[in-house]
């Protein structure tokens, strides 16, 4: 699928509105559908029937007053069940970061949730509409307003359902998961089984090309940009890569001959937006798993074992990982190197995952003993020399932190121990 399409389904993924609104336009055909029946005498539904038990068999003014309780009791409890919800999350992104929230928008289930309750409120109001006393030339859609019944049990059901499951989506263990599952698709999605072409040496410096753009880059057509190079003969080699913000006037690449069109064909292949998108940065994730463990660290918070549970699951991510190799940026046409792009290596993965929570550990033996545990079981998983020499690095810099902010002697001996891998 094109980059471009890609980036615009993930914008409409986080539009929180589109899927109520879908439901809602449903359930207003559903009820006009309904009625229809009921006029048209489809459906076959007979109120005095001995088999009409099932459904609703009452009369206008009953059929009024259960269509208006069903209304105004669904829109009322989907407003404060969603602002309950919000207070909930305000003080969860205080704990966890406000990027964070990003992920309940982008939850179906809230989404769905809402839907039901929007459209159920819509759909007996689009059937009350039609009901007629007999003042009016007596008419009661029994068949909708059975529907009727039949959503508002179903928005009682999703009320028991949601309280649940905000409760449980709202715990620091879920929510690190759920972003640990992310990772993990990112690494399966960005990595190679067969190592990619090397990068070649920089050569002299080529013709910088800038566009008028600004924002974060969240994808890169490279397979597009590659074409147009190798057709034009000449070779591109992007400065910036995704996730990274982008100012108005600064040259995203360097082209090695002068060539027409070269701002069209960047424009065309590179995607930007107002905020990171999770697309192609394998270090989006990452960055919110950082974040996590970054202020369960703060003074304020003080939480070494959600900071653990991060460097777990980061640890996890490096596992699966060491089977699999990380894309070069050459895409070459023919035997001919036509696109040079950034793109994250394991030396840049590694500081990304651990540098902060480093920085911020650096007092607490707890956390600088589980991240060097951590190291040494990736290093055991590990076949790549280059690899382990990056893992060593950052244990090294664990025990050079350690050493200037642990006091206590014993608790430096334990973990010049535990580095030994």
């Amino acid at each position: 699928m094109n980059a471009r399409v890609r980036a615009w389904l993930e914008i409409l993924g986080d539009q929180f509105w589109l899927r109520p609104a879908s439901i809602v336009l449903a359930c207003l055909a559903l009820g006009q559908i309904a009625v229809w029946l009921e006029t048209a005498r489809v459906a076959g539904y007979d109120a005095s029937s001995p088999d009409a038990n099932w459904g609703y068999s009452g009369g206008a003014q009953g059929a009024r007053a259960l269509l208006s309780a069903v209304a105004s009791s669904v829109i009322g409890v989907a407003g404060t069940t969603f602002s309950i919800t919000i207070a909930a999350l305000s003080l969860a992104s205080g704990q966890m970061g406000p990027r964070l929230l990003r992920n309940f928008t982008r939850d179906a289930r809230n989404q769905i949730v809402l839907g039901i309750f929007l459209g159920t409120f819509a759909y007996a109001l689009i059937v009350l509409r039609t009901v007629r006393t007999v003042e009016e030339t007596s008419f009661v859609p029994h068949l909708a307003v059975t529907g009727a019944i039949v959503l508002a049990m179903l928005s009682v059901a999703t009320l028991v359902w949601f309280v649940h499951h905000i409760a449980t989506s709202i715990n620091v263990e879920t929510v690190v998961d759920a972003v640990h599952r992310d990772l993990c698709e990112a690494v399966a999605d960005r990595s190679l089984v067969a190592p990619g072409l090397p990068v070649p040496a920089q050569g002299p410096p080529g013709l910088a090309v800038a566009t008028p753009a600004s924002g974060y880059l969240q994808a890169v057509n490279a397979e597009r940009l590659a074409d147009w190079a190798h057709r034009r003969g000449v070779v591109v080699r992007l400065r910036v890569r995704p996730g990274d913000y982008v100012p108005t006037g600064l040259p995203l690449a360097e082209v090695s001959a002068s060539v027409e069109g070269i701002e069209e064909a960047l424009a065309r292949a590179l995607t930007f937006g107002r905020r990171p998108a999770a697309l192609q940065d394998l270090e989006f994730s990452v960055r919110q798993l950082s974040e996590i463990a970054v202020r369960a660290l703060s003074p304020g918070i003080n939480d070494p074992f959600t900071a653990v549970s991060v460097v777990a699951h980061m640890g996890d991510a490096l596992c699966r990982l060491a089977s699999r190799h990380l894309p070069t940026g050459v895409l070459a046409r023919q035997g001919r190197i036509a696109l040079i792009h950034p793109v994250t290596d394991y030396g840049g993965l590694c500081d990304a995952m651990f540098h902060l929570i480093r920085q911020n550990a650096a007092g607490s033996p707890y956390v600088l003993g589980y991240m060097l545990d951590v190291l040494g079981r990736v290093a055991h998983v590990e076949g790549s020399p280059s690899r382990v020499k990056e893992l060593l690095r950052h244990a090294d810099l664990v025990i050079a932190a350690a050493r200037r902010d642990v006091a206590e002697p014993a608790d430096l001996a334990d973990l010049e121990q535990r580095r030994r891998f």
